[in-house]
């Protein structure tokens, strides 16, 4: 049974930090894809970073990129998203994410729409006040 658990969420002002950390179990994810979305009330769930188990090779949102920073601990099967000089309009429910890796004219590429996602964490809540 795989489980991906998230942990770090809470109450932030802004221009500050957080990390998230996912515990990942139940399967190898040696072809996966592991990553962070979001989902803000009223809105659809959006892509925010992905990190290939294998190779490490990262994607992030064009919004997050300066700001956030994806990380693994394969020893730990643990995936974790510091995100700093967070701003108001990063209020959401962030969501840890497994998916398969395509290929596509000779690059494997990180799932960035949630009809790509194989498995999901339950969220954790991130607040920013302004």
């Amino acid at each position: 049974q795989v489980q991906l658990v998230e942990s770090g969420g809470g109450l932030v002002q802004a221009g500050g930090s957080l990390r998230l950390s996912c515990a990942a179990s139940g399967r190898t994810f040696s072809g996966y894809s592991m990553g962070w979305f979001r989902q803000a009330p009223g809105k659809e769930r959006e892509f925010v970073a992905g990190i290939m188990w294998r190779g490490g090779s990262t994607d992030y949102a064009d919004s997050m990129k300066g700001r956030f920073t994806i990380s693994r601990d394969n020893a730990k099967n643990t995936v974790y998203l510091q995100m700093n000089s967070l701003k108001p309009e990063d209020t959401a429910v962030y969501y840890c994410a497994a998916g398969s890796l395509r290929y596509y004219r000779g690059s494997y590429l990180h799932p960035t729409s949630p009809s790509e996602i194989d498995y999901w964490g339950q969220g954790t809540q991130v607040t920013v006040s302004s």
